[in-house]
């Protein structure tokens, strides 16, 4: 069994996924835009037909799925975080900083008894993610 976060970016999916390219190395493995889908959209706003109806990112060994959604307006993500672990402090670092320009820091990066860098914040998006080096075990 495998489970995959689906993110809703009502409208700003196209500028979301550019970001991830840009800040995590996201590949777009699948995109199609309502205009393209068999069935016409039930519940999109009017004129989204360029809008995304789905697309799948490949983060790392991870895929992430997205869509605008019903293309209403702002996100509101609550309740969950997304986990990234960096291969080193440096990587953190950067990881960190780019995932957190335009955004919201809620924990700077700081050594922890699990980790030697980890952090939190809310990116542009308002996507909560948390910045980690794993420690061996």
């Amino acid at each position: 069994m495998q489970i995959q976060p689906y993110l809703f970016f009502e409208g700003r999916c196209e500028e979301a996924i550019e970001f991830y390219r840009k800040t995590l190395g996201a590949e777009v493995t699948m995109l199609m835009r309502f205009k393209d889908s068999p069935e016409p959209p039930r519940d999109a706003a009017p004129g989204s037909e360029n809008k995304i109806l789905h697309a799948a990112l490949q983060i790392g060994e991870t895929t992430v799925m997205a869509s605008d959604g019903r293309c209403l307006g702002k996100p509101n993500f609550q309740g969950f975080s997304l986990s990234v672990s960096a291969a080193n402090d440096a990587d953190a670092e950067r990881l960190f900083k780019a995932l957190a320009d335009g955004g919201q820091v809620h924990q700077p990066l700081i050594k922890t008894f699990f980790s030697s860098r980890f952090g939190m914040l809310a990116d542009r998006f308002g996507v909560n993610w948390m910045v980690l080096v794993p420690q061996p075990m």
